[in-house]
């Protein structure tokens, strides 16, 4: 399992004229599943998605987490 991510300011998924999805400032992550992969790929990617430190603290260093911030974390397979 796979992921490619962008921080954003927001991001929305529209399917036929109609999102269905959106988010505000967070991760957009581009998902790619394998043959074999199972909860534990799962798991294992969320964590480290919410873990990653791509953020900007006060001091200007990225040193926050999405879980730091509250952002919001669109997954699109």
């Amino acid at each position: 399992m796979l992921a490619l991510i962008q921080r954003v300011t927001e991001a929305r998924v529209t399917v036929a004229g109609e999102t269905v999805g959106a988010i505000g400032p967070g991760l957009l992550a581009l998902v790619g599943v394998e043959p074999g992969d199972g909860p534990a790929q799962v798991a294992k990617l969320g964590d480290r998605l919410l873990r990653y430190r791509v953020f900007q603290d006060p001091d200007g260093k990225m040193n926050r987490s999405l879980a730091d911030t509250g952002g919001g974390l669109l997954l699109v397979s």
